[in-house]
């Protein structure tokens, strides 16, 4: 079976980024969802029905179905690697990776709210919200890459560093579409 470690390999790689594509989008149309609720009628009606219906299609369809493939995959390629799983590096990605999916079932529980027209957040805590996965996402690139290379103490200021860009950033732009 070690053959088709690059197969696997390749799969795994696909459905990750598939996933992190329903995860990004979903996000996004979480937040469409809650500006359209706060429409005039019918304009509310109207983008609420078709929003649930993109987001519904988009998790059922997309994201849940790439998290399952990944979660499949993942222990087959270490199961023909499994020197793999002795290696720090590895452990930490690991632990990121249970991150990813505490994310993806928060995501979950928002979106089985909103398909019930329960809005519990703001557009603007969604749009902080979205850059969680974001920050998983570098944070498991640069493990991988320069596992061997990385230095822990800095690796971690980089990615506290990296968060705190990146909220910054979406305050600025809070800003901006306010004044818009």
């Amino acid at each position: 079976m070690s053959e088709y470690y690059d197969y696997i390999k390749a799969l795994h790689l696909i459905f990750i980024i598939t996933w992190f594509a329903g995860l990004f989008y979903i996000v996004r149309l979480f937040i469409y969802q809650i500006e359209a609720s706060q429409k005039p009628s019918p304009d509310k009606e109207i983008l609420g029905e078709q929003l649930a219906i993109m987001a519904k299609r988009l998790w059922n369809i997309i994201t849940w179905p790439s998290a399952i493939l990944t979660l499949i995959l993942a222990p087959t390629l270490l199961y023909l690697r499994p020197h793999l799983f002795q290696l720090p590096w590895m452990h930490v990605k690991l632990g990121f990776v249970v991150l990813l999916y505490i994310y993806h079932l928060k995501c979950h529980q928002i979106f089985k709210q909103l398909q019930r027209n329960e809005i519990k957040y703001s557009s603007n805590f969604m749009r902080l919200f979205n850059e969680g996965a974001t920050i998983i996402l570098f944070s498991i690139i640069f493990l991988v890459i320069v596992r061997h290379q990385l230095n822990w103490i800095f690796g971690v200021l980089g990615i506290i560093s990296f968060s705190v860009i990146l909220m910054i950033l979406v305050k600025i732009y809070k800003r901006y579409r306010e004044q818009q």
